[in-house]
């Protein structure tokens, strides 16, 4: 399974259909982990339901915790409702206004939305507290975490990079045990890619979504998945863009260590 909008047509989950209470559902992205995104509703009435199957190694509570955090500093989704029942969790927030740096009109204007995804992941590093953040995303607390995955038996290289299937995970967690120096602590969003980046009319950054990775950790743990995602969505060549309008130069040993860590936990 691959993240990204669904090809094919799925029943709608009991709990969403209740929560949407008659209005319009339309199914906006599917995870690699059988979490589905819906939008409910239109105009002011519009919102989203994220919803996570029981039985999945993820439930929403970490995103719950993480958007009521940084709602007073971040251009976050308020949190509307949440909770879980035996078939799965779900989570209720508003819209940010604008749409996804994703979306078919920023993908025909590449050249705007890398520089306005740039932009926006330094004015989200710059706005929200260090000191303040109880969450962490170091390499530290991800390895502890691959670690316990990797003796479940629950990561596979098949689902790996092509850049990095050459490595068995020994090979992997070899190089990851000696991350580089911390460049600049900053809470990171933990997954800035397009898709969880929003635009304005105007192409400029309205917010982000998607923060159930959101800790503090160095700024490159964000930089190089940004990075490579735009590669991934404009296509070539828009690495040295989304860096400028962030304001930092290429760093080629943080972000080789970062894309690692990001692709296997």
């Amino acid at each position: 399974m691959v993240a990204g909008p669904p090809r094919e047509s799925l029943p709608v989950p009991p709990r969403v259909l209740s929560i949407a209470a008659g209005r319009l559902v339309h199914l906006t992205w599917r995870n690699d982990q059988g979490g589905l995104t819906y939008e409910l509703g239109t105009g002011q009435d519009r919102c989203f339901c994220k919803w996570a199957p029981a039985d999945g190694p993820v439930t929403l509570e970490a995103e719950r915790l993480r958007l009521l955090w940084a709602g007073p500093w971040g251009k976050v989704p308020t949190v509307l409702g949440h909770g879980a029942d035996a078939a799965g969790s779900w989570l209720v927030t508003s819209a940010v206004p604008g749409e996804s740096a994703f979306s078919g009109r920023w993908k025909r204007e590449p050249g705007t939305a890398v520089k306005a995804i740039g932009a926006g992941l330094r004015a989200f590093h710059d706005r929200l507290p260090v000191e303040s953040c109880p969450f962490s995303a170091t390499p530290e607390v991800l390895l502890a975490e691959l670690r316990r995955q990797a003796a479940a038996g629950k990561v596979q290289r098949a689902t790996w990079h092509p850049s990095h299937r050459s490595l068995d995970l020994g090979q992997a967690f070899t190089l990851l045990a000696a991350p580089p120096p911390v460049d600049a602590l900053v809470v990171c969003h933990g997954d800035a890619t397009p898709p969880n980046t929003i635009l304005d009319e105007e192409g400029r950054c309205s917010g982000h979504v998607d923060l159930g990775g959101l800790g503090v950790a160095d700024r490159w743990s964000d930089l190089a998945i940004a990075t490579w995602s735009v590669q991934w969505n404009f296509g070539p060549g828009w690495e040295g863009a989304l860096l400028d309008a962030y304001g930092v130069g290429a760093d080629p040993e943080r972000t080789r260590y970062y894309r690692l860590l990001w692709d296997l936990t």
